[in-house]
């Protein structure tokens, strides 16, 4: 690491707390301000306009898009928490105008993996929440306090996690879907769905979300046909959801988001599908 108070060459703009250890290696854009005792790794590359509050590390190869705000004790690429990790350059990488809050870890990829953590741009993810090895998050994800994320979890554009949510490694969350707070998820949610539970179950689809992100009435009823017939609300055996599938593809596979969602059912899974629980009281329109 460098001295104290002396700045990399390749920050000629940059703002660097005299307390910071930036080494000499690192690539710095133009406008970066990294606050007090920040430490950053020869081979970190921080793009324009990256503010680094204080007390931040960031190491391994890690890149930091554009306009990324990253709060007092975070570390972004430092090793996964796997024992199978030997020391390999694998990669993190977090997308523009992303803001990482307060004592988040972010942990690099695995060769076993993708070698790559990824984190997408204009996402938010508050305090004390976990991002492990190998994960993939897309863009406009909103991750809520506390959140744990297993090794290998993918979750996709404008998807959030709610509150204190434990995602289970492996597991996949659909485009736009929302899981509950305090809310064990073990198995794949579809996009657009919803799920709530100790046990993550799917009571719905995301309807306030769908709503705010403009879907029309007409698609929304569509929407609401396409879910009945592929979750009834007696239940059916699980043999018999291709066919439940097939039908709902034959109906409505014209219209984008429905054959998102029956795309996503019918890909490879390590989890399986989120089960569907009726709740007393729980109203089709509810959502988050």
């Amino acid at each position: 690491m460098q001295m104290a108070g002396k700045r990399p060459e390749t920050a000629e703009t940059a703002e660097i707390h005299a307390t910071a250890l930036v080494d000499p290696r690192a690539r710095i854009g133009e406008n970066v301000r990294i606050g007090p005792w920040c430490l950053v790794g020869p081979n970190v590359t921080i793009g324009d306009g990256v503010c680094l509050h204080a007390s931040v590390i960031v190491d391994g190869y890690t890149t930091l898009r554009e306009s990324v705000e990253v709060y007092p004790f975070v570390t972004i690429g430092l090793a996964p928490q796997d024992l199978k990790y030997a020391g390999e350059p694998t990669l993190c990488e977090v997308g523009a105008n992303t803001v990482i809050r307060e004592n988040v870890t972010i942990h690099r990829g695995t060769a076993q993996g993708h070698a790559l953590t990824r984190i997408g741009a204009n996402c938010l993810i508050m305090a004390n929440s976990h991002v492990a090895h190998d994960c993939v998050l897309g863009d406009r994800v909103i991750i809520v306090n506390n959140v744990v994320m297993g090794g290998h979890v993918e979750i996709d554009d404008d998807a959030k996690v709610m509150g204190s949510a434990a995602l289970h490694q492996f597991v996949r969350i659909g485009r736009g879907a929302v899981v509950g707070g305090v809310c064990g998820v073990e198995m794949d949610v579809i996009p657009y769905g919803s799920v709530l539970g100790n046990r993550a179950r799917l009571v719905g689809l995301n309807w306030i979300g769908l709503k705010r992100s403009g879907v029309g009435p007409e698609e929304m009823q569509a929407m609401r046909r396409a879910f009945r017939t592929l979750y009834p609300r007696h239940g059916a055996t699980e043999a018999v959801l291709e066919s439940r599938i097939a039908e709902v593809r034959a109906e409505y596979g014209h219209l984008p988001r429905i054959a998102e969602m029956l795309d996503f059912m019918e890909a490879p899974s390590r989890r399986g599908l989120t089960r569907v629980a009726r709740q007393e009281g729980q109203s089709e329109t509810e959502g988050a």
